[in-house]
């Protein structure tokens, strides 16, 4: 199976999150990045893998922990590859940034 994708607001929100994390450490900001591509891996073979969290968003939206991390994947397991909306530090207000995810119909990268 094709590795699950990043949207382009989820490419942002690495882009993002690497260059704040090689701030501080470089050597960090790599494992980061290795563990995202990773993370990619597993959740295009298997996109059931995360866990829904209707409290914050409706299915079929779902949350997978970036391993060694705070950073949440929040992703659409019904796109073919899983589509990632966003990935968001665990300390960010979840509920606020995810009230503006696209329907169903639009998870597109």
């Amino acid at each position: 199976m094709p590795p699950a994708t990043l949207s382009a607001t989820a490419r942002r929100d690495m882009m993002a999150a690497a260059t704040w994390i090689a701030g501080d450490s470089p050597k960090a900001s790599r494992r980061f990045q290795m563990e995202l591509r990773e993370a990619l891996a597993l959740l295009g073979s298997f996109p059931m893998t995360g866990a829904s969290r209707p409290e914050h968003a409706p299915e079929p939206y779902r949350f997978s922990l970036l391993p060694g991390s705070p950073y949440v994947l929040v992703y659409n397991c019904q796109r073919r590859p899983p589509v990632i909306m966003r990935i968001l530090h665990g300390s960010q207000d979840l509920p606020e940034i995810l009230s503006t995810l696209p329907s169903a119909d639009d998870g597109a990268p």
